[in-house]
C-alpha cells in the first residue's frame, strides 16, 4: 500500500508539473524584473550620464578627471563594503530587499544634480548614486537570476542583461534630446523621477528573491534525479575562504579587473573624445547608442553559448573580441572606422558583467555566489573608476588619448587570457539533461 500511495502521489506530482506547463514559469517575470532594474540603474546611468559631461565641464567648470572623481571616491567610501555587505545579505535575505533599498538612492540624486552648482554637491551625489548602482546593479540581478534558473542560466542571463544594453541604447539620444530641449538640470530631474516611478512597483509586486518562496524549483519543472542530486553533492558549493584560495578565485578577478577596467574607460570617455575629434555631441551620442545597440546582439549570444560550451570560454573569446576592436580608436576621425569599433566593440562588450556569475557558479557553485560576486564586483570596481580617473589625468598632461586606447588594449589581451586559464569544476556544470538546448558541458 505504502508503495501504491508515493505512485499516486508521484503521479500527483507530475500531473501538477504538466499543467504547469500550460503557464508561464515565474522565473521569466522575474528576468523581467532585472531586466528593468539593470535598465534603469545601470544602462541610463552608466550609459547616459556621460552625455550629461559636457554639460558639466562647460556649465560648471569641472575638469575631465573632477567628472570621475566622484564616482571613484564613492567607489572606495561606499561601493566596496556596501557591496560586500550586500553579498551577505543577498546570500541570507535574497536579493528582493537589497535591490529596493537602493531604487531611491538611484534616483533621488540624480533629482538633486540638477540643482547642484559645486564640485563638492557633485562628489557627495556621485557618492549616493554608487551606493544605489552598488544595491540594485549586477550584484543583485545577477544572484537573483542564477537563483531562478540552472540549465538555461545562461539564456535567461542574456535576457535580462538586454535591459543593460537597451537602456544603454536609449539612453544617450534621450539624454541628448532632453538637455537640447529642457537643459541638463531637468534632464536629471526626469531621469531620477522616472526611475523611481518604475523601479519601485516592480521591487514590490514582481521581485521574488528565489523559486522557493513561492513553491517552486529552478527552471520550473526541473526536478532532479537521484543521479544528478549525488553528482551536485560531490560537486558542492565552495565557501568564501575556499574559494579565495582558487588560482580560478584571482584568475577571474584579474581577467574582470583588466576588461571591466578597459571597458569603463572607453564608455566614460567616449563622447568627450569623439568631440576632441570634431564630432557634435548629437553625432557622439548616436556613436554611443550604435556601440549599445550592437552589445544587444552579444548579450544574446554570449547567453546562448554560454549554455553550450564552458562558459569560461565563451567569456574568454568576448573579451578577446573586445580587445581585437580597440585599435580601432585610433582612427576614430574616419566615421566608417568609428562605426566600425562601434559595432566590435559594443557586439562583444555584450558579454561584459553578465557572465561573471555564470564564470563563479561553475567554478564554485551557488550557496556562496552572493559574497563570492561581491568581492570580484568590488575588485573591478576599482580598477573602472581607478582606471577613468587616471585617463582623465592622462588626458590633460598630454591632451591626447592615444596612450590610454594603447594601454586598454594591453588590458584587454591580459584579462581575456586569464578567463581562459580558468579551471572550473565539472561536476557544478550543469547537466545536458536539464536543458532544452543540448547543453555539452564538457566542451
Amino acid at each position: 500500500m505504502a508503495a501504491v500511495r508515493d505512485e499516486l502521489s508521484g503521479g500527483s506530482r507530475r500531473t501538477e508539473r504538466l499543467r504547469g506547463q500550460a503557464r508561464i514559469f515565474y522565473g521569466w517575470w522575474v528576468v523581467l524584473a532585472a531586466f528593468l532594474n539593470l535598465f534603469f540603474s545601470v544602462g541610463v546611468i552608466y550609459y547616459g550620464f556621460p552625455v550629461f559631461y559636457p554639460a558639466f565641464v562647460s556649465s560648471l567648470g569641472f575638469a575631465r578627471a573632477e567628472i570621475s572623481q566622484g564616482f571613484l571616491i564613492g567607489a572606495f567610501l561606499v561601493g566596496i563594503p556596501f557591496g560586500m555587505v550586500a553579498g551577505v545579505v543577498i546570500d541570507r535575505v535574497g536579493a528582493r530587499w537589497v535591490i529596493l533599498s537602493g531604487v531611491a538612492l538611484v534616483g533621488l540624486p540624480l533629482v538633486l544634480m540638477g540643482h547642484m552648482t559645486r564640485l563638492w554637491q557633485y562628489d557627495l551625489l556621485c557618492i549616493a548614486e554608487t551606493l544605489g548602482y552598488t544595491l540594485t546593479g549586477p550584484i543583485p540581478n545577477q544572484v537573483l537570476v542564477a537563483r531562478w534558473f540552472k540549465g538555461r542560466r545562461g539564456q535567461a542571463m542574456g535576457y535580462a542583461y538586454l535591459g543593460l544594453g537597451l537602456g544603454g541604447v536609449v539612453a544617450p539620444p534621450a539624454a541628448d534630446f532632453l538637455i537640447r530641449t529642457f537643459g541638463w538640470r531637468s534632464a536629471l530631474e526626469a531621469s531620477g523621477a522616472v526611475i523611481m516611478a518604475v523601479l519601485f512597483p516592480v521591487g514590490f509586486w514582481v521581485t521574488k528573491s528565489s523559486p522557493e518562496e513561492i513553491g517552486l524549483l529552478p527552471d520550473g519543472l526541473y526536478e532532479p534525479s537521484q543521479k544528478e542530486e549525488a553528482s551536485e553533492g560531490a560537486g558542492r558549493s565552495t565557501s568564501l575562504k575556499e574559494a579565495i584560495g582558487s588560482p580560478n578565485f584571482w584568475l577571474i578577478l584579474a581577467g574582470t579587473v583588466f576588461v571591466l577596467g578597459a571597458i569603463n574607460v572607453v564608455i566614460q570617455h567616449f563622447v568627450l573624445y569623439l568631440e576632441d575629434e570634431h564630432y557634435s555631441s548629437t553625432s557622439a551620442a548616436r556613436f554611443l547608442s550604435l556601440l549599445l545597440v550592437s552589445s544587444l546582439g552579444g548579450r544574446v549570444l554570449a547567453g546562448h553559448l554560454a549554455d553550450r560550451f564552458l562558459k569560461k570560454n565563451t567569456m574568454a573569446l568576448f573579451y578577446l573580441l573586445i580587445g581585437a576592436g580597440m585599435p580601432l580608436l585610433f582612427f576614430a576621425g574616419h566615421p566608417a572606422v568609428l562605426g566600425a569599433f562601434a559595432v566590435v566593440f559594443g557586439f562583444a562588450m555584450g558579454a561584459d558583467y553578465m557572465l561573471i556569475p555564470l564564470v563563479l557558479a561553475e567554478s564554485f557553485g551557488v550557496s556562496s555566489l552572493g559574497v563570492l560576486l561581491s568581492v570580484v564586483v568590488a575588485g573591478f570596481s576599482i580598477s573602472q573608476w581607478v582606471g577613468s580617473w587616471l585617463a582623465g589625468k592622462a588626458f590633460e598632461a598630454s591632451h591626447s588619448y592615444e596612450l590610454v586606447w594603447r594601454l586598454t588594449t594591453v588590458a584587454c589581451m591580459a584579462g581575456a587570457a586569464s578567463i581562459f586559464a580558468v579551471r572550473p569544476n565539472r561536476s557544478l556544470c550543469p547537466s545536458p539533461a536539464i536543458t532544452d538546448s543540448g547543453v555539452i558541458g564538457g566542451r
